[in-house]
């Protein structure tokens, strides 16, 4: 779809609705940018035309989510060797932490803290959390240090009464543990923001001077604010009203860490006079992907709508592929990045190894961290070069460690080392039970008999609670394990193919395209936001993994399911392939079926199922 009229100008880069962003003046504006439409590339020039307007650059705040974010900013505005040197002069372009802590450095008296405070990052404040409550003879078997952590985190994050929203015990560390963190002069990471905010509010005179300092905001992803956040940026710019702000509710992915993306919705709300820049035009996807991700994200109720379009050509059709397990469909996928490896050897089957791999750039993404561990085992078994983004392989996950290590004292009593990792895993009177009992056991229990004797005995899934933030991705990884085991009959092949797969782990012969490895990258949907490639796999668009089983009792978590196939869909250029087992995804039939090409391995048909006739047989 072509609109001449959006056609970028050559002396300055940017399309009409990038200009008009650019170019304006003062008050409230609102970008709201497409997937791939140029929003930093946008920003960035509006932030080099208000200094070239005469703003002062020490008037200007820009600010990001991530170091990257705003190390790539600098770079667009200062070029790459000023931004590396770090000649920058006045201007301020960081995150919003960075900024919290540049202000509590000379307003700390006010929080009862010198300049030289401490940042306590997420394991000190645990720590210390453990600290007071050992102090106060709390139980950590009876209340989780981690769930404590977390709770006085939402207090801060969202800036509500900690007397109404925490019980008893809670309200008790909560108290301690600020007191704490003022006799060690310290912050935690949400006090960075928490602080200043509470400082504006109750400090007036403080405000005006940074509203003055301040008298241009810009704020990149402003879709993800939280309300510390959101307060932070809404008292600065209150007095000149100079806020430009750039996002995209369609991409808003990040609930469970607290933003809002109504904050983004009702910008016009809180800012009437604001003006709002659509950029529409999408640089980065072909024809046919653009059209499809856009009609899947149409049946969000909650949106501020965009016409996303593209010069690109429509390309190839979207395919759909449907599998009877997840095996089966990390098979499909690794024979269809196998032809699309460039190899300097004849491939003989689809089932050979290669080497001297080219692969284009190319990623596989997953709705849950554990559903990388078919893929990642079909990849060893044919020498697939891969890497992990922001996670571990599954076979280096502490949890899957504990359970393989309960199941090696099962089958050789002799297993000291994994009789160790127990004993340092768990209190001693566990540790003792289990290394006596699972000895023993071994030769009476099934191998799915011997794994429930451990969660149940070990309280494994209350363990994890009680030491880990991320329990419920950890759990899963559990019963994808579990899943894996349940197709052996005997324990001894089932570690020797665990033990087989861990040592073959290791990168096939590897080379280099445009200065990087060619490798397939694996990472969550969530990790791949913001980024881009040529080929994109997105694996499990089952009923129950996207959008999850958890988000069923919710309209507002089942639209953010979908942002998130949104985002999925959207991180590719030139093919996409969407591929899942057993109960396809009801997003799938969201998409124009002439804009799909379907490959059902199972049922030999080339179209998805009924979808009311699979509702009814699995429901």
């Amino acid at each position: 779809m072509t609109k001449n009229n959006d056609l970028p100008n050559r002396q300055t880069g940017l399309n009409p609705a990038q200009k008009e962003a650019v170019d304006h003046k003062d008050g409230p504006i609102l970008i709201a940018a497409g997937a791939g439409s140029g929003k930093t590339h946008t920003l960035t020039n509006r932030l080099k035309k208000l200094v070239k307007n005469g703003v002062r650059p020490e008037n200007i705040l820009a600010i990001t989510f991530t170091n990257k974010a705003a190390n790539e900013m600098r770079e667009r505005v200062f070029g790459k060797q000023e931004a590396k040197n770090k000649n920058q002069g006045p201007l301020f372009i960081g995150t919003f932490h960075s900024l919290g802590a540049r202000i509590l450095k000379k307003e700390s008296k006010l929080v009862e803290r010198t300049p030289t405070f401490t940042i306590f990052d997420s394991d000190d404040s645990l720590s210390l959390i453990k600290k007071l409550m050992k102090e106060a003879d709390i139980d950590k078997e009876q209340y989780s240090p981690t769930l404590l952590q977390n709770k006085i985190s939402t207090v801060k994050n969202e800036m509500i009464d900690p007397g109404e929203y925490l019980d008893k015990i809670a309200l008790r560390i909560f108290e301690k543990y600020e007191a704490s963190l003022i006799k060690n002069n310290g912050f935690d990471f949400d006090d960075l923001i928490e602080k200043v905010a509470k400082i504006f509010e109750t400090h007036p005179q403080i405000l005006e001077k940074y509203q003055n300092e301040f008298r241009y905001i810009l704020v990149d992803e402003y879709q993800d604010v939280n309300p510390s956040q959101y307060k932070l940026v809404r008292l600065l710019a209150q007095k000149h009203q100079n806020l430009s702000v750039v996002g995209d509710d369609a991409q808003s992915i990040y609930g469970f860490r607290g933003s809002d993306f109504r904050n983004f919705l009702n910008f016009e709300q809180d800012w009437p006079n604001a003006k709002i820049v659509k950029l529409e035009q999408n640089y980065r996807s072909a024809g046919n992907i653009i059209t499809a991700a856009s009609a899947v994200i149409k049946n969000n109720k909650f949106q501020k709508p965009k016409d996303l379009w593209t010069e690109n050509p429509a390309g190839s059709l979207i395919k759909i592929v449907g599998a009877e397990s997840a095996e089966e469909e990390a098979s499909w996928i690794a024979d269809a990045i196998q032809k699309l490896a460039i190899s300097n050897s004849q491939l003989k089957s689809s089932r050979s190894q290669i080497t001297n791999y080219q692969l284009p750039i190319t990623a596989v993404l997953y709705r849950t961290n554990a559903q990388s561990r078919s893929i990642e085992q079909e990849f060893i078994v044919r020498q697939i070069p891969y890497k992990i983004f922001g996670g571990l392989k599954f076979y280096e996950r502490k949890e899957v460690k504990d359970i393989v290590a309960a199941l090696r004292i099962a089958f050789n009593p002799q297993d000291s080392l994994s009789a160790e990792r127990i004993s340092k895993t768990f209190n001693k009177d566990v540790a003792a039970y289990l290394n006596q009992e699972l000895p023993r056991l071994g030769k009476e229990l099934t191998i799915l008999e011997l794994i429930n004797f451990f969660l149940k005995n070990s309280h494994y899934f209350e363990y994890l609670d009680k030491h880990h933030k991320n329990s419920k991705e950890r759990q899963e990884n559990v019963n994808e394990l579990i899943n894996f085991a349940s197709g052996f009959k005997n324990l001894g092949e089932f570690l020797e193919r665990v033990s087989l797969l861990q040592s073959a782990d290791s990168p096939a012969k590897q080379s280099m395209i445009n200065g990087q490895m060619s490798v397939v990258n694996l990472m969550s949907v969530h990790l791949a936001k913001g980024l881009e490639f040529g080929n994109v796999f997105v694996i499990g668009c089952n009923e129950g993994l996207i959008p999850h089983q958890m988000s069923y009792g919710s309209q507002d978590e089942l639209e953010e399911e979908r942002r998130l196939m949104y985002v999925a869909m959207t991180r590719a250029k030139k093919e996409l392939c969407l591929s899942f087992f057993n109960i396809p995804s009801r997003f799938l039939y969201e998409i124009p079926p002439e804009l799909t090409e379907t490959i059902n391995l199972s049922r030999g048909k080339k179209e998805l199922p009924d979808e009311d006739e699979m509702y009814l047989e699995n429901f």
